[in-house]
């Protein structure tokens, strides 16, 4: 008996539910996994590893879900690539070396994204704040109106050109 196939696309949203704005990769999961279509799988993490490198095998697109500071608009969309940035420590990678690692690993990686949303309280104990739950509101609506109707990377680029209102 053979192992079954994983979905062709993986979104990964990582960050830590005790954190405030930290929560938005795990939030964005939580609003995507109703209706969800079968050739897309959801993975929630508190930080990339490399043992995610397992995960993204058999992948053909990998979404990264991540919240960010200091940014000018709600969300960014953008390609990832492989690269050894030593963003990293012991114990969590960034996107962009989870891929390196991958490469070293088990050859060219599937074709990869982030999406970033907004944040500004990322102290423990804090809830999300309603700057955080605006432009969860507007990434979420991204996915589902735009992001994951169509699950070619060709168009993911070009969405990844545009400008985010």
């Amino acid at each position: 008996m053979s192992p079954e196939r994983p979905c062709p696309v993986l979104v990964l949203g990582f960050g830590n539910r005790s954190r405030g704005d930290d929560a938005l990769g795990p939030l964005l999961l939580d609003g995507l996994s109703t209706d969800l279509p079968g050739n897309i799988e959801l993975l929630e993490d508190m930080q990339l590893q490399i043992e995610h490198a397992i995960d993204l095998k058999q992948r053909r697109l990998a979404l990264f879900v991540d919240a960010a500071i200091a940014m000018s608009t709600g969300f960014h969309f953008g390609p990832v690539h492989a690269a050894n940035d030593l963003s990293h420590s012991s114990h969590a990678l960034s996107p962009s070396e989870l891929l390196a690692n991958y490469r070293r690993l088990f050859g060219p990686p599937p074709d990869a994204f982030l999406l970033a949303i907004g944040g500004k309280d990322f102290e423990l104990g804090s809830d999300l704040s309603q700057e955080a739950a605006q432009n969860l509101d507007a990434a979420l609506h991204f996915c589902r109106t735009q992001l994951l109707t169509t699950l070619r990377m060709e168009v993911w680029l070009d969405l990844s050109t545009k400008k985010i209102k």
